[in-house]
């Protein structure tokens, strides 16, 4: 019974260092807010999967989702990237013109990080039912953002493949399998510490009120 519970533990701790972890969270935005930051994008409707891979252990660090339907948004369950012109609420980032979708990623490239992005192209009937989960699924607790980001793609039409996990490279992996995917990795060399990133590009643009 003891090494169980050293077993759970030593699962729960590995869970937690393979996504990321905030410990406050940060504001909803109104309803208004949100609503006037719409985004719609004339790409084809599509589902883009970002993996966070730790350059050092390989491990995976974070799993996110960019979806393109109706309005294109981005799922960041227990994510840490937030921009003051890109409302937020309930881990689902509002507004995500190709300017904000472009620094999304290279937030997270680092010179300890690379993503990993992998995109497939759906039926507009699909996105918007990822669309519809995503928003409605709420906020994710701290290392469960593959759980959430998963749970979200496996009641897709066409993606019951996609396994329950907490683990962002399992979910790389079933994501992977899928028909049609294309996938790149983005490497970049900057410093750690992603608020520098942020801080530099919130200069660059109006906030949102």
């Amino acid at each position: 019974m003891r090494n169980f519970r050293v077993l759970l533990a030593a699962v729960g701790l590995l869970i937690l260092a393979n996504c990321a972890q905030t410990s406050d969270r940060f504001p909803d935005a109104s309803i208004d807010v949100v609503e006037s930051a719409t985004y719609r994008h004339d790409g084809p409707a599509k589902l883009t999967l970002y993996t966070m891979i730790n350059n050092r252990s390989g491990a995976g660090a974070h799993s996110s989702i960019m979806i393109n339907g109706s309005q294109r948004v981005i799922f960041d369950p227990a994510g840490t990237v937030r921009l003051s012109a890109v409302p937020e609420r309930g881990d689902v980032l509002y507004g995500v013109s190709p300017k904000v979708a472009d620094f999304y990623a290279r937030a997270h490239a680092r010179e300890t990080f690379h993503v990993v992005i992998q995109e497939i192209e759906v039926s507009p009937d699909i996105a918007e039912q990822a669309l519809q989960l995503a928003t409605a699924h709420g906020p994710a607790a701290s290392g469960f953002c593959a759980a959430s980001t998963s749970a979200v793609l496996r009641q897709l039409p066409g993606f019951e493949s996609i396994g329950r996990t907490f683990f962002p490279k399992r979910l790389m992996d079933d994501f992977d399998s899928l028909p049609g995917v294309t996938t790149r990795r983005l490497f970049e060399d900057d410093d750690d510490d992603k608020s520098f990133a942020i801080s530099q590009f919130e200069r660059g643009l109006p906030a949102a009120e």
